[in-house]
């Protein structure tokens, strides 16, 4: 393993280091040194917990979800029929693409969203970064791009997030969210895959990513536009699956909703999924969520909430859910990395409007308790999830 020092030492005098530019949207200020903690006999490092003069300057109590430049990105990349190599850190800032790239031309890419945040002891901890990586590897395939290995992908991500260690959010006031990005980085004219892929990953500080923070959300169902078809890619987190919900997210928002649940655009009858998150309902304290078949993304948050509460001894089906069931249920709760487990207090159908229980008894708070207890250590955790930067 390349030391870390070596690393940040290389970015002090390497001729890949950029400046930061002056239109960045805080305060400019001298960003100081990473500072590991080397252990010269295995070349690994250890991190110290922040202490508040060490933070980045800035309201930590009103973070919201929207991009903040930070310190370093990390970025490698990989010919076709090659492998990524050892990536390096670089400052944060703009990125070079050739025009005929296959990201700009044919949407040739990828993202996966993961999260970085200090516990109450000190400790500076990843969650399921494995399963991050898993999801890559198979949407890389589905996009016909080399991925970089587990143990790539795990290393990149825990050198991202001590490099940014200063934007990680004190305890209790949000997280450092993740952004991993593969895509087709060389230029091709003709259709085909790009001949050279980057594998990139920034980060930045954010906070609740529903404006409407912990309180519940109102959903509104889309019969004109749909997420995803059979066939397509729904199932991997391809870059080309978001922006298409664009147009109606535009319009069920400025109607005063939070988001659009999506329905199946086969028979337009069976809920899929929210533009951005999973999502569950509870009818006679039994969970039921959209069954993965290709059309919407397998959560990592989703899975985890399925794991807890199979062990904590509720019955869970992943099955088809026509939207007649849903507008019965007695509860409905959305899953996703940015949005965490978040209630949901009404979902509007054809002109009908249906609330849910959203108090703090319901079966989607005691999830999100235990959910929470284990990332933050008030809970063992017995199934290896929490991964420590040490």
């Amino acid at each position: 393993m390349v030391c870390f020092l070596n690393l940040v030492q290389s970015l002090r005098t390497g001729s890949r280091v950029s400046k930061l530019k002056s239109s960045n949207c805080y305060t400019s200020r001298t960003v100081p040194p990473v500072q590991p903690v080397v252990d010269p006999s295995t070349c690994s490092y250890k991190i110290c917990p922040a202490s508040d003069d060490y933070y980045a300057d800035m309201d930590w109590d009103n973070l919201g979800f929207n991009p903040r430049p930070t310190d370093y990105m990390y970025i490698t990349k990989c010919s076709r029929g090659g492998s990524f190599e050892e990536g390096h850190l670089s400052r944060y800032g703009n990125i070079e693409l050739s025009p005929s790239s296959g990201v700009l031309n044919y949407g040739q890419g990828l993202y996966e969203g993961t999260k970085a945040y200090w516990r109450e002891d000190g400790r500076l901890c990843l969650f399921r970064p494995d399963q991050n990586a898993i999801r890559m590897q198979v949407g890389a395939e589905r996009m016909c791009m080399p991925s970089p290995s587990i143990h790539q992908f795990i290393k990149a991500v825990k050198l991202t997030a001590l490099a940014n260690k200063r934007w990680v959010p004190p305890p209790g006031k949000g997280s450092l969210y993740i952004r991993p990005l593969l895509m087709g980085s060389g230029p091709v004219l003709g259709l085909g895959p790009a001949p050279e892929c980057t594998f990139l990953i920034y980060a930045t500080p954010v906070g609740n990513y529903f404006k409407e923070g912990l309180a519940p959300l109102n959903l509104f169902i889309e019969e004109e536009y749909h997420r995803a078809t059979r066939g397509g890619t729904g199932g991997v987190k391809a870059i080309t699956n978001y922006s298409p919900v664009l147009k109606a997210l535009g319009r069920a928002k400025s109607r005063g909703f939070s988001d659009v649940l999506y329905l199946d655009s086969v028979n337009k009858r069976n809920i899929e999924e929210v533009s951005s998150c999973n999502i569950f309902i509870v009818k006679d304290n039994v969970i039921s969520t959209p069954a993965t078949n290709g059309t919407l993304l397998e959560g990592v948050t989703r899975k985890s909430i399925i794991d807890i509460a199979l062990d904590h001894g509720y019955q869970v089906k992943e099955r088809c859910i026509p939207v007649e069931e849903l507008m019965e249920a007695d509860e409905v709760f959305c899953t996703g990395t940015a949005a965490g487990v978040a209630g949901v207090g009404s979902i509007t159908y054809q002109g009908k409007r249906v609330e849910y229980k959203s108090s703090d008894g319901c079966l989607s708070q005691e999830l999100l308790s235990i959910y929470m207890g284990i990332q933050k250590g008030h809970i063992v955790d017995k199934k290896g999830w929490i991964l420590e930067i040490d």
